[in-house]
């Protein structure tokens, strides 16, 4: 099967679950603010414009079913295109956080990637939030979080499909605040019983 063959089935897959992304609004509920990651903070020292995007306060995107298509669309062609590879094996660092151009990249930078892309569509920053987590076997990782209507989504390089934040195996951290792009703010997960449940 093709490459193209491929992503319209992943699309039309996650397209049929439409139903279960509207079933249920999901947030996930913030804290105050903490400390910028390390990484996050050098990528805003190189291109300062990212971190300083101010989104005014309101209500999510309307999640709608060409946007959702796009969210999964964007997710497809982002985990498709850009091949895995670490920062060590990249730049001969352990952290730095890029935009993936030379199509390689870690988790941040797909998530970044995802993230350039659905702003270039028209999604506010402020609903596109950088997310830290913890993975079930403890190592850290990255996603892009997503705010609609219907809750709150990941993107994930990890992850053919965008899932509900609640129905990941992540323990969330932090994120980016859904005001300031270059401030970030903790994660009161609340469901630390029920993922530990599932591992």
């Amino acid at each position: 099967m093709t490459r193209g063959k491929l992503l319209l089935l992943a699309m039309a897959m996650q397209l049929s679950a439409w139903g279960t992304a509207s079933a249920a609004p999901a947030s996930m509920h913030t804290g105050g603010r903490t400390t910028q990651p390390v990484g996050h903070y050098d990528f805003c020292q190189r291109i300062p414009a990212e971190c300083n995007e101010r989104t005014p306060k309101g209500s999510p995107v309307e999640l709608t079913r060409r946007l959702w298509a796009t969210i999964v669309n964007v997710n497809n062609s982002v985990n498709t295109r850009v091949k895995p590879r670490t920062d060590m094996e990249i730049y001969g660092v352990e952290e730095y956080w890029a935009y993936p151009d030379k199509g390689v990249g870690d988790c941040e930078d797909y998530a970044l990637e995802k993230r350039r892309e659905l702003m270039a569509v028209g999604v506010p920053a402020g609903d596109l939030l950088m997310t830290v987590v913890r993975q079930p076997n403890g190592d850290g990782h990255a996603v892009l979080t997503m705010r609609t209507s219907l809750g709150e989504f990941i993107l994930d390089n990890l992850e053919p499909k965008v899932l509900a934040w609640n129905d990941t195996v992540y323990t969330y951290l932090k994120r980016q605040s859904t005001e300031n792009s270059g401030v970030w703010v903790t994660i009161n997960d609340g469901r630390d019983a029920a993922v530990a449940s599932v591992r």
